[in-house]
C-alpha cells in the first residue's frame, strides 16, 4: 500500500514541472489511477511518457506496493 502523496512526490521528483492527480480506485492503496501532465513529455511517444512515470515509481512497483496502475499522460495545452 502506498499513499497518494508518496506517488505524487515520487513523480514530481523525477518530473519537477508535472501536475499529478492520484486516485485510489479500491481504497486499498494498491490500485491507482494516475494522471500526469508535464512538458517533459513533449515530442515523446505515449510509451516513452509512460516509461518516465514507471521509472519514477520503480521501487513502489517492484515491491508491489502498487499492484495496478492506470496511467494517463499528456503535455500541457
Amino acid at each position: 500500500m502506498v499513499h497518494p502523496d508518496q506517488v505524487r512526490s515520487a513523480i514530481n521528483q523525477a518530473l519537477p514541472d508535472a501536475t499529478v492527480e492520484v486516485e485510489d480506485l479500491t481504497g486499498g492503496g494498491d490500485h491507482l489511477q494516475v494522471t500526469v501532465v508535464s512538458s517533459a513529455f513533449d515530442g515523446l511517444s505515449r510509451v516513452k511518457q509512460h516509461q518516465l512515470v514507471y521509472g519514477a515509481l520503480r521501487s513502489e512497483l517492484a515491491s508491489e506496493a502498487i499492484h495496478a496502475l492506470a496511467l494517463q499522460t499528456s503535455t500541457p495545452s
